[in-house]
């Protein structure tokens, strides 16, 4: 598989994330860690999409930061609104074995405001995280 190809299918799994997002945004009953999950797993396949795209070999990491690092590191122009995503990183694996501790701080705050914050990151097809993969797509 090519890398523009390998780059479009990433996209369309993030859309999938998307999608779910979507849907359990608005549900009051729906925990932080299951839509942190799928935010994680949007950003990360989106940001690994990117690299795809760029021709950028990227390493199997759940770690949001490294990826927006690798990006920069090799010149993709990575909007500075993503260096907040790496908030997500727990949620790949700690948060979906873990309940939140009521002593640590919520990496979504801890209100439906970071569901929005995260949405309007993820779902924005201009200069967003997949910003070369749109063009792409």
């Amino acid at each position: 598989m090519g890398q523009l190809e390998a780059a479009r299918l990433l996209v369309g799994k993030a859309r999938q994330d998307e999608y779910v997002l979507e849907r359990l945004a608005g549900d009051p009953q729906v925990a932080d860690e299951a839509f942190g999950f799928h935010a994680q797993q949007a950003a990360e396949k989106l940001l690994k999409a990117a690299l795809a795209a760029a021709a950028v070999v990227y390493p199997r990491t759940h770690r949001l930061g490294e990826l927006i690092d690798l990006g920069r590191d090799r010149g993709l122009a990575v909007p500075d609104e993503f260096d907040e995503l790496h908030r997500l990183t727990p949620f790949a694996v700690e948060y979906r074995y873990e309940f939140f501790s009521e002593e640590v701080e919520k990496p979504l705050g801890g209100e439906r405001g970071g569901r929005a914050w995260l949405r309007a990151i993820i779902s924005r097809p201009s200069g967003t995280i997949c910003w070369s993969v749109w063009r792409h797509s």
